[in-house]
C-alpha cells in the first residue's frame, strides 16, 4: 500500500510517525509552522535511527533510505498529493479545526484525514470539514518507534473504507491496531490512563505516598514497565492535563478533573522530561 503520507506537526509524536512511516517505505512530507521546529524534528529522527543502527537493527543504508523519504516543509499545501494525512499538533480543538479546515480544501478527493489526538472526540474535529466520512482517529503511542499500539477511532460519520485504509496504513508501518467503535473523549487508552493518573497525583498531593513509591507499586504490584508518574513525565504534564480536561469537559465525570497539583506544576513549567523537572528531576 505504501504511498504518500503528510504528517502535520514535527514534535515528539509527529517526528516519530514520520520516521516509522518512512522506514516502511512511505514517501513522507512532515510539515510544521517554522524551520526551527522542523530542525528539532529531523534531529530527533536522526538520533532515533542512529540508536537503531547502533543496536544492529537497521543498516547504514536503511538510515540513508529512510531519511531520503522524508521532506520537511512549512508549506501546508504540500499535503495536496497525500494519500493519508496524520495531524499531530497540540491538543487544542480550535487549533485542530484550523488545520482540518485547511486540509479539507487542500487534500485530494479520497485522501484519509487522520488525527493523532489522544482525547478529543473525532466527530468534533471532523465537523469543520465537508468530508467527515474521511476523518478518522489514528492514535499512536509514545515513543512511536518503540510502541506497537495504534487506536483507530471512528467518528460518528467515519466510513468503513476510511477505517480500513487507516488500518492498512498503521499495520504497514508495523503497528497493532485496536478499533474504538464509539467516539468517546479519551477513547480507551486515555480513559483508563487519565483515571489512573488523576488518582495517582491525588495520592501524592495529599501526602499519602511519594511519587517514587507510587510508581514502585505500579511496577512491582501491577507489572507496569513504568509507573504512571514517570510516564506522565515522559509524555508531558501539559499533554496529560489537556487530555484530562478534555475528557472531563466531555463527560462531566469528576474522576477526570485534574488535581490542583497537576495544574500548578503545568503553570510553573514543570512539564516532565522536556522541561528538566516534573515528578522527577532530569
Amino acid at each position: 500500500m505504501a504511498g504518500r503520507l503528510a504528517v502535520i506537526g514535527s514534535g515528539l509524536m509527529g517526528s516519530g510517525i514520520a520516521q516509522v512511516s518512512a522506514q516502511a517505505g512511505w514517501q513522507v512530507t512532515m510539515r510544521d509552522v517554522d524551520d526551527a521546529s522542523l530542525d528539532r524534528g529531523m534531529t530527533a529522527i536522526r538520533a532515533s535511527l542512529a540508536r537503531f543502527e547502533e543496536k544492529g537493527k537497521i543498516s547504514e543504508e536503511d538510515v540513508a533510505a529512510t531519511l531520503g523519504r522524508i521532506t520537511a516543509t512549512t508549506d501546508l499545501d504540500a499535503a495536496a498529493e497525500a494519500d493519508v494525512v496524520v495531524e499531530a499538533i497540540f491538543e487544542r480543538l480550535e487549533a485542530k479545526h484550523d488545520v482540518f479546515r485547511a486540509l479539507d480544501k487542500i487534500c485530494k478527493a479520497g485522501a484519509i484525514l487522520g488525527t493523532n489526538t489522544s482525547a478529543l472526540p473525532i466527530t468534533s474535529i471532523a465537523a469543520v470539514t465537508a468530508r467527515p466520512e474521511s476523518v478518522v482517529g489514528i492514535h499512536f503511542f509514545s515513543p512511536v518507534p518503540m510502541m506497537k499500539l495504534v487506536e483507530l477511532v471512528r467518528g460518528y460519520q467515519t466510513s468503513d473504507d476510511t477505517l480500513a485504509t487507516a488500518r492498512n496504513f498503521a499495520e504497514e508501518v508495523g503497528k497493532t491496531c485496536v478499533e474504538v467503535k464509539r467516539d468517546v473523549a479519551g477513547f480507551v487508552s486515555n480513559r483508563l490512563f487519565a483515571a489512573l493518573v488523576v488518582e495517582a497525583i491525588k495520592l501524592v498531593e495529599s501526602g499519602v505516598v511519594s511519587a517514587a513509591d507510587l510508581d514502585t507499586v505500579a511496577k512491582l504490584g501491577f507489572g507496569h514497565a513504568m509507573g504512571p508518574l514517570a510516564t506522565v513525565d515522559l509524555t508531558g504534564l501539559d499533554v496529560l492535563l489537556h487530555a484530562a480536561e478534555n475528557i472531563y469537559h466531555d463527560t462531566g465525570d469528576p474522576k477526570f478533573f485534574p488535581p490542583e497539583l497537576m495544574q500548578r506544576m503545568v503553570t510553573a513549567g514543570e512539564l516532565g522530561r522536556k522541561s528538566g523537572k516534573g515528578f522527577y528531576t532530569y
